[in-house]
């Protein structure tokens, strides 16, 4: 099938543009970074520049394949990331736009390419988890509720791809923050550092100029792995817990 490709096109003698591509004969059966790989192997040879933009395992685990697609980050399908997006979703003749995530916290480095070192950060922020070393425990050594460990293990699903950023209109960080504190917080392996984790956190989430929460929702309808937006209110629930036991030691 044909279709009409609209790129963000950004870095070198591109100052920020979307460019129009055509593209014939597109198999229905590839998936859309597939199709950007047939893109850049015809601009390859016409001697043009191809579009740089970010892939890893192409299996829906790591979320490098962040790109908004005709508004949507990952495109049209729920749940999925954008490598998991195939083109029998798409139909003869569609013009479909690209571009990379909106956000100050995620700079452009070229083209689709955009900079989310700033995750990273708020992770390193939260610490390490104070355990025992030595021989490993026994599964059962350390019970947790089954319910318990269905939420904690559904937080850490979050892949950090930053699609809650780019969907919200405030480009809060504040799913993915929460989640990486969720995870920790609901085990009782995150007990130690629990109140100092969630102040470091946010604080290096507000430092890197994130928006904040204004309860949109945006974030869980585009999450690819459909972390839910309760963390957002554990997260706040520990975060006064924490500021409030500070002050009391202060005291």
């Amino acid at each position: 099938m044909k279709l009409t490709l609209k790129v963000w096109r950004q870095g070198g003698k591109y100052k920020g543009e979307f460019v129009t591509y055509q593209l014939n004969d597109v198999n229905p059966d590839m998936s859309f970074l597939e199709m950007l790989d047939v893109l850049n192997e015809q601009l390859v040879a016409q001697r043009e520049e191809p579009v740089a933009f970010e892939h890893d395992c192409r299996e829906g685990i790591c979320g490098t394949c962040s790109l908004v697609i005709d508004g949507r980050p990952h495109g049209p399908m729920k749940g999925t990331t954008t490598c998991q997006v195939h083109m029998r979703h798409y139909h003869e003749g569609d013009t479909i736009v690209i571009e990379p995530f909106r956000a100050n916290a995620f700079p452009v480095i070229k083209d689709l390419v955009v900079n989310r070192s700033a995750f990273d950060r708020i992770i390193q922020s939260g610490g390490y988890v104070n355990v025992n070393t030595g021989q490993a425990q026994d599964a059962n050594a350390i019970p947790v509720e089954k319910e318990t460990a269905s939420r904690a293990f559904d937080a850490a699903a979050c892949i950090g791809c930053g699609a809650c950023v780019a969907a919200c209109p405030n480009a809060s960080a504040m799913l993915f923050t929460s989640a990486k504190i969720s995870h920790l917080a609901l085990l009782p392996q995150g007990q130690v550092e629990r109140q100092k984790r969630v102040i470091s956190m946010v604080a290096q989430m507000d430092n890197e100029g994130f928006g904040q929460c204004s309860n949109v929702k945006a974030c869980e309808a585009e999450c690819p792995k459909e972390i839910s937006v309760e963390n957002i209110a554990r997260m706040n629930r520990e975060y006064l817990s924490a500021v409030f036991a500070s002050d009391r030691e202060m005291v």
